[in-house]
Formats: structure tokens, sequence, C-alpha cells
């Protein structure tokens, strides 16, 4: 077996592990769902939208490592790269707009959110 064989094989092991964590975490979210609606109903479609957002997130990420690993491993030819490189920059910004819309706020407002989480509870403790 050469190492260009070798290394298909792992980028084809990723992508279906990027591709399980799809499937499964929207099974999960799917079971979580379900479950709030049986509790009560209200949070049925923030709970799927949250679970199922995660695991777009981190399906996206296994998946690039399978992209990258096939192009740098598999096929380093100059096209390859760029097409690599824009297939990254697609799913960096689908990451991001996913975050944005799973944690309901930007990233570097999220910091100052916490905080005022914390200072809001333990106000709410003390009356």
């Amino acid at each position: 077996m050469s190492f260009t064989h070798i290394m298909d094989v792992v980028s084809r092991v990723f992508a279906a592990v990027g591709v399980g964590v799809l499937i499964i975490g929207f099974l999960l979210a799917l079971g979580s769902a379900g479950l709030a609606l049986l509790r009560g109903g209200r949070q049925v479609y923030q709970t799927i939208r949250r679970q199922f957002g995660r695991s777009i997130l981190l399906g996206l990420e296994i998946l690039v490592a399978a992209d990258l690993i096939r192009t740098v491993a598999v096929e380093p030819t100059g096209r390859n790269v760029l097409i690599l490189g824009g297939i990254v920059l697609i799913r960096t910004i689908l990451s991001f707009s996913l975050e944005v819309e799973v944690e309901g706020v930007w990233p570097w407002r999220r910091g100052g959110l916490k905080g005022r989480q914390a200072t809001d509870s333990s106000a709410s403790k003390a009356v």
C-alpha cells in the first residue's frame, strides 16, 4: 500500500465520520425535540435548532479535515489547493453564521454577555 492510497482511505473515513455526525446529530436533535414536546412543547423549535446546529458545526469541521487530507496528501495540485481554499472559505463563513444563529450573539460579544448573565442571575437571587 502506498502513502497516497492510505491517505485516500483516511480522508474517506473522515468524510464518512462527518456525514455520520450529521445524521446522528439530526436524530438526537429530533429525540430531544420529542422529549421537549412531551414536557410541554414550548422550546421544541429552539431545542432542535440548537442541537442540530451544533451537529452541523462539528460535521463541517470534520468534513474540512477530510478535504484537507485529500488535497494535501492525495492530490496536491495547484488547482486542488485553490478548490480547497474555496471550500474552506465557504465552510468557514457557513460555520461562523451557524454559530451566531445557534448562540444568538456575535462571538466578540459573548464574553460580555456571560458576565452580564452572571450578574443578572445573582441579582435575581438577592431579590
